[in-house]
């Protein structure tokens, strides 16, 4: 014979609270007493209570459900942004569609379509480098579909953001290795066209003006990867001799940068220091160690699922005003420079 789902009101009853009770606590409520919530969840796991998404969906007229689009689910800076969505959604009750467009806009367009088709209630997305064209986020805006962006945003679409604050990291940085006597600092840059790439190029420059200097055309070179690094090596190596430094705008250049200028003789950080962004667990493993800029992948991730959550529940102050959340950067000096 089948057995009897548990209930809110199975549990209810069984602890002498009321339904209301038992759902706030399931969702750690802070109207609901820590000892009231722990007792609730307790029981919970004991019967095994499941909710009903599907008569949460028909009650709020919702799937229950967000989609999520990211460039790369491996990569650590977007895996903590999906582990701190997770955490938030699916304490309150909603599911999560993640996909990857790797760095493809028409990957991208396909994974947005396909979440659309699924009838997610809301997006978060942080856009592919191959981006130009935004038209599959107005088409969300048109449908009434809330967006959150993280990261890398869509400046062309008046929407809720979270981002870190990249201009000042990169002016962090930099700032740093000119403190420590560099004065001729190359770049490897990433794609303008994205405000994460903008951003971290005009930290660069600012940070030079700073001191006094003025940046050299010559000395940044669109380089985002390690496939990029060994593209351009001739053009790097063939910089080496009268550069002191290198601001990289990723980790993962940062350290195939290392490896390129170790294996042609030159030493890290004696004749060449080098700092990437993002303090990628990588950053810590190769050596010398890599100097860097902390980005709060996870805390990032919370923020925007809670963004849309708000937005979806009507819980936004001002329902009209889109809403940016900017993250501080932190630098993290290792022994790289």
């Amino acid at each position: 014979m089948k057995s009897e789902k548990a209930s809110l009101k199975n549990i209810a009853e069984a602890l002498n609270v009321s339904v209301s009770t038992v759902s706030r606590a399931l969702k750690n409520h802070p109207d609901i007493n820590d000892d009231t919530c722990k007792r609730v969840q307790e029981y919970a796991r004991k019967v095994h209570y499941r909710p009903n998404v599907l008569a949460l969906g028909l009650k709020h007229q919702r799937s229950m459900t967000i989609g999520v689009v990211v460039p790369e689910i491996v990569h650590h800076f977007f895996s903590s942004i999906i582990s701190g969505i997770e955490d938030l959604a699916y304490g309150e009750g909603y599911r999560v569609m993640i996909c990857q467009s790797n760095e493809d806009y028409l990957r991208e367009v396909m994974n947005v379509q396909a979440l659309m088709d699924h009838r997610v209630d809301g997006m978060l997305v942080s856009i592919s480098k191959s981006t130009l064209d935004h038209q599959h986020f107005v088409d969300l805006a048109n449908h009434g579909v809330p967006l959150v962006f993280m990261d890398r945003a869509c400046n062309d679409l008046v929407s809720d953001k979270v981002l870190t604050n990249d201009y000042e990291g990169a002016r962090m940085v930099v700032r740093h290795l000119l403190k420590r006597g560099c004065r001729n600092i190359l770049h490897l840059a990433g794609p303008q066209h994205l405000c994460v790439g903008r951003e971290r190029q005009e930290g660069y420059i600012q940070a030079l003006n700073d001191y006094g200097l003025t940046h050299r055309e010559d000395f940044v070179i669109r380089c985002d990867t390690p496939s990029k690094v060994e593209s351009r090596k001739n053009k790097i190596l063939g910089k080496a001799e009268n550069i002191d430094g290198i601001f990289c705008v990723n980790d993962f250049t940062a350290a195939a940068v290392m490896r390129l200028l170790q294996d042609n003789g030159y030493d890290i950080p004696g004749q060449v220091a080098v700092a990437g962004f993002g303090d990628d667990p990588l950053a810590s493993m190769v050596r010398p160690t890599l100097t860097t800029v902390e980005q709060r992948g996870y805390d990032m991730g919370k923020t925007a699922a809670r963004m849309l959550l708000n937005r979806l529940s009507g819980d936004t102050i001002d329902e009209d005003t889109p809403q940016t959340k900017v993250f501080p950067a932190f630098l993290k000096v290792r022994e790289s420079g």
